[in-house]
């Protein structure tokens, strides 16, 4: 029995293994709750600029979903900078607090945090409260926010992640090419070493992302990456599991790539050897039948790695954030899956058109091409729900939101390397059969060609008796040349692989700027999160730069004293909004739209980037729910941060904060 008729069994079983798993993982994590995609604070007590007439007790800071924060996470610091908490951070989910020192002093204290949020994305921020009344500070929140994510830190993490995910899809295409498309190839040397290279590129850039995070979700100094306590606390998070798993995982794939290109090569070997002289055939029918269920074992197994390395990410970054997690999860991994079975199926191709004598078969080129088909119909369907997910429906937020513009070039870049596709498979059917039979040896990749009698040498071809240790080498640098210089010709003269050897070769060269512009989209903030911030920067005055000349800067706060009648919204509308003189005109209306009154308006102004203010205004009370300041100076341009105080009665008050752009 032939080995070849054993082929449909390992695609069989990719199959369906991979539709149980995804299953099984999607029926796991069907009552995983929605959260939002890149966390970001959403409520703080007490609140960003309020004034307390006593110091409280603890800060709280809550977020729009949950994520994870280190013991030293969150400082609130005092008009000197130094600490006035009292101790680690305290909490879970998406609330999280840390306890004050007693008896602090009146002025105004800046409390800088930092968090992961759920797709491993490290966040930050600062805000300040005032106990008494607000004062100068020295403390800078440029300087006390500053995280890893930036700077030499943050660039050799996108390096490490771009590693990695070239490493799986080698590791992973390689592997899907040789059971499903050549089994032939299993042994070749230049498939082996697409397959090794991808271990070890998955399994080192793991490794070095593991060290990274500790200070890419700190401090961002890359000494950090040594302290081993730094590493059990990036263990103990979400993303550090899934690089201590993915690492586990690698250790599996390890013995699977001994099994691939060992046992199941030499079984292969035997049994067409076997095939070509019948004269044991009870033997040959055992060995086929080792080499069957060998097959059977490593479908199985490889499609239980391919799916938990491809989890580590769906698990860990966007897919795992957002609407609908428990779908997008498990479509994750199927995308993941489908650009491994193309793309590394692609590298492998490629490297056995330029190392591999004679190259794969026609009918090995077809299935591959097949596969990729199939691949990139399983591609289209779950990046349009991805996109759907992170950008939604708006037009506003694919064209003018990062993540948008990136996701518009990767759609370009896929569209270029269909095209080029096209072309590699009208190479593909042009290409000369290739017997697998006229490749003789198969675990060296050489091929038996007629060998070139070196110079100096007898009638039989060996090395004259007495040659000199130089001499030889000499001779046999020439004859290894002499023998390239064959396989080359050799391997140029079928037009055909040579045509699809270079539109290969493009299709190769883009994908890799794909992988590189995908590698960017998973550390950009999703689109429909950055719209929906930008609309409510609007809405508090961040999009005063583009107001046309003359018009005023309008803005809307909403705010709630606690007490009766204590909730409304403040219109501001500031004019010019520019260096020098301004106008202020605050109008406060009621839940149903109508004006209300305040027994108390003040606002204060301040520029941080410059230390400047608070600078402090009492609006003269004009009309029912109307007050206005006619003499506001702003005597420096840049972006202010604006306080409004109002009381509605003896004890009712709140101050709320919004930043405003001066010319």
């Amino acid at each position: 029995m032939r080995a070849t008729t054993t082929l449909p069994r390992p695609l069989v079983t990719l199959l369906l293994g991979a539709l149980a798993t995804v299953a099984a993982l999607a029926g796991l994590l069907a009552g995983a709750g929605p959260a939002a995609a890149h966390a970001a604070l959403d409520d703080t007590t007490p609140g960003d600029g309020e004034v307390v007439a006593t110091a409280p007790t603890e800060v709280s800071l809550t977020f729009t979903e949950g994520v994870s924060l280190a013991p030293d996470a969150i400082r609130v610091l005092d008009p000197d900078g130094e600490r006035a908490d009292a101790g680690e951070t305290t909490g879970s989910g998406r609330t999280h607090t840390v306890s004050l020192r007693p008896g602090l002093a009146d002025g105004t204290y800046t409390v800088a945090w930092q968090a992961v949020s759920t797709d491993s994305h490290p966040i930050s921020g600062a805000f300040t409260f005032s106990v008494g009344a607000p004062s100068e500070t020295s403390v800078s929140p440029a300087e006390v926010t500053a995280t890893g994510d930036d700077g030499l830190v943050g660039l050799l993490y996108d390096v490490g992640r771009y590693a990695a995910y070239t490493g799986f899809l080698l590791l992973v295409g390689s592997c899907v090419f040789v059971l499903v498309c050549w089994p032939a190839a299993a042994g070749r040397r230049a498939a082996q070493r697409v397959t090794l290279a991808g271990w070890i590129v998955l399994t080192g850039a793991t490794i070095a992302l593991l060290w990274l995070r500790i200070p890419y979700t700190g401090s961002g100094e890359l000494a950090d990456a040594l302290d081993a306590g730094g590493l059990r606390d990036v263990v103990a998070t979400r993303t550090g599991t899934a690089l201590v798993t993915r690492l586990l995982l690698a250790a599996a794939a390890g013995l699977f790539i001994a099994l691939l290109y060992g046992s199941y090569a030499r079984l292969r070997t035997a049994a067409r050897g076997e095939a070509e002289d019948a004269e044991d055939t009870e033997d040959a029918e055992d060995r086929a039948a080792r080499l069957r269920d060998l097959t059977f074992g490593l479908g199985i197994g490889g499609v239980i790695i391919a799916v938990g390395l491809a989890a580590t990410w769906a698990t860990s970054e966007h897919a795992a954030s957002g609407r609908q997690t428990a779908l997008a999860i498990p479509v994750d991994v199927v995308h993941l899956l489908a650009v491994a079975t193309w793309l590394g199926g692609l590298a492998t191709l490629l490297v056995l058109l330029h190392r591999s004598p004679g190259g794969p078969p026609r009918a090995a080129v077809r299935r591959y091409s097949a596969l990729a088909s199939g691949s990139v119909v399983a591609l289209a369907g779950t990046g349009l729900y991805q996109s759907w997910r992170q950008v939604g429906l708006s037009w506003t937020a694919l064209t003018d939101t990062s993540y948008g513009r990136l996701l518009m070039v990767k759609v370009g870049l896929v569209a270029v390397l269909l095209a080029v596709a096209v072309a590699s498979r009208r190479w593909t059917a042009r290409l000369a059969d290739t017997a697998e039979t006229t490749e003789t040896t198969e675990t060296t990749g050489t091929t038996e060609t007629a060998e070139p009698v070196a110079v100096g040498a007898g009638d039989s071809g060996e090395a004259a008796e007495g040659t000199d240790p130089a001499r030889a080498r000499q001779l046999a640098r020439q004859r290894a040349a002499v023998e390239r210089t064959a396989r080359l010709r050799a391997r140029d003269a079928d037009q055909g692989r040579s045509g699809l050897r270079r539109s290969v070769l493009a299709e190769a060269a883009v994908a890799a700027v794909l992988l590189g512009v995908t590698t960017a989209l998973t550390t950009t903030t999703p689109a429909h999160t950055a719209a929906a911030q930008a609309a409510a920067d609007d809405a508090t005055g961040g999009g005063a730069e583009d107001r046309p000349a003359g018009e005023p800067l309008s803005l809307s706060l909403p705010y709630d004293t606690g007490g009766e009648l204590g909730r409304g919204e403040a219109r501001l509308d500031l004019s010019p909004a520019r260096t020098g003189d301004n106008t202020l005109h605050i109008r406060l209306t009621d839940p149903d739209g109508l004006p209300t009154t305040a027994e108390e308006v003040r606002i204060a102004l301040t520029l941080p980037a410059e230390d400047l203010g608070p600078l402090r205004y009492e609006p003269l009370h004009v009309d029912v729910g109307h007050w206005t300041v006619t003499d506001l100076q702003l005597p420096r341009p840049g972006t202010w941060e604006l306080a409004l105080t109002v009381r509605t009665s003896d004890i009712d008050q709140v101050t709320e904060t919004a930043s405003l752009t001066v010319d």
